[in-house]
């Protein structure tokens, strides 16, 4: 059964760091396209950044130079390693993995290329 579980969030002060974690289990985290998404209270579900079964990463534009996801293989959990942290990165992060067949994310921010999704984890940046 594929499942995601997130974990790591938190609160920290703007400028500050955080990494979430997302335990793989039933498949294998590199062989699919692999993302992390984050809604704010009021707003839609947003992309944030993906990375593919090839390695290939995709960020949101307001995260680049930020934030970086990159994968175990080992412990085949996904992170998303998350610097420079500000107000607006407020928000439930959840992480999001697509069918097996999709290996090269088509459209890697887009919610729909995913199936299977976690619960999330809070994330609070103060100012």
């Amino acid at each position: 059964q594929v499942q995601v579980a997130e974990s790591g969030g938190g609160s920290v002060q703007a400028g500050g760091s955080l990494r979430l974690a997302c335990a793989a289990s039933g498949f294998t985290y590199n062989s699919r396209c692999m993302g992390w998404f984050r809604q704010a209270p009021g707003k839609e579900r947003e992309g944030v950044a993906a990375i593919s079964g090839g390695g290939s990463t995709t960020y949101q534009e307001s995260v680049k130079g930020r934030f970086t996801i990159s994968g175990d293989n080992a412990t085949n959990t996904l992170y998303l390693q998350m610097d420079s942290l500000k107000p607006e990165d407020t928000a439930m992060y959840y992480c999001a993995a697509a069918n097996y067949f999709e290996v090269y994310c088509s459209r890697p921010l887009y919610h729909h290329t995913y199936a299977y999704w976690g619960r999330g984890t809070q994330v609070t940046v103060s100012s």
